[in-house]
């Protein structure tokens, strides 16, 4: 049995505590917050359940104990540099770290790749929501002043996106001093976001969002070729998921010493499944 250690235990952390409850190789070792002792952490893999901002400090740390690491690390443009730095480490330690592991990035990677690779000449559109962003939510609440915070992502057509931003201010808080810092974040500053303060976020609070996937290409020197992927998920359940399967393929990818840092699109898609791989690929071909 695969031992998981959850660092981090909000909506993402207790969603990876079912899947991990409910998969038939792996047992929990441990739930541990932020100010715990991880020294103290026994597992195969730990899974870092803790904001996307605070996860490369993390990783490091669970790294250099020889840990493997999943995380759900969801900044785009961040992400290969995410996996500069943690390489060397995984490396050094003889683990693996497969980072941003959710579903986007995650496992809607997956699927561009595939598109791109059936479909070489064209554009991928990926159209979120709507729904709520978990990273784009965390990075509100990290805004002084807001008590609570709510990022509902509104799709309007080919990969562009409308941020609407509800905020519960603290006491005494200045609320055009809260949307403008909110408005700077790089979470927020690249697409078009309205900040509404209401008196009650856990009125509105809803963790439903999607995706819709379009993909208009070329095979060959064939044109008009169409693909579309379509899902409406629980953000954090699906979140939790994608990761405890990364957990299982970062142990067999240890146990075949391919030590280092990965993206799911790197991962070989059988490693995430559960059970004899030669019967998964009879089953599955």
């Amino acid at each position: 049995m695969t031992k998981i250690a959850i660092i981090g235990y909000g909506n993402i952390g207790k969603a990876v505590e079912e899947a991990v409850k409910a998969a038939p190789d792996m047992e929990l070792s441990g739930i541990y917050h932020h100010n715990d002792d991880l020294s103290q952490v026994k597992a195969d893999v730990a899974l870092l359940c803790t904001p996307t901002r605070e996860v490369p400090a993390f990783a490091e740390k669970m790294l250099q104990l020889g840990i493997s690491t999943v995380d759900s690390f969801d900044i785009h443009g961040q992400i290969y540099d995410l996996r500069q730095r943690l390489t060397p480490i995984a490396q050094s330690s003889k683990a693996v770290s497969i980072i941003a592991a959710g579903w986007d990035p995650g496992s809607d990677s997956v699927v561009r790749t595939l598109l791109q690779a059936i479909a070489p000449g064209g554009i991928t559109y990926t159209n979120f929501g709507p729904g709520r962003s978990m990273g784009h939510t965390v990075a509100a609440k990290a805004i002084p002043g807001v008590k609570e915070a709510l990022s509902m992502t509104i799709p309007l057509g080919t990969g562009i996106h409308r941020r609407m931003v509800y905020v519960e201010l603290e006491d005494g808080a200045d609320f055009k001093t809260v949307e403008k810092n909110l408005l700077q974040d790089d979470y927020f500053a690249h697409d078009e976001t309205h900040v509404i303060p209401v008196p009650s976020v856990a009125a509105l609070n809803n963790v439903a969002h999607g995706v819709h996937l379009v993909r208009s290409g070329v095979s060959g020197t064939t044109h008009n070729q169409r693909f579309e992927f379509n899902m409406s998920i629980n953000n954090p359940a699906l979140t939790g998921q994608v990761m405890v399967a990364c957990a299982r393929a970062a142990c067999r990818m240890k146990a075949k010493q391919q030590y280092g840092a990965y993206t799911l699109i790197e991962v070989t898609p059988i490693d995430l499944l559960p059970g004899d791989t030669e019967q998964n690929i009879r089953a599955l071909v």
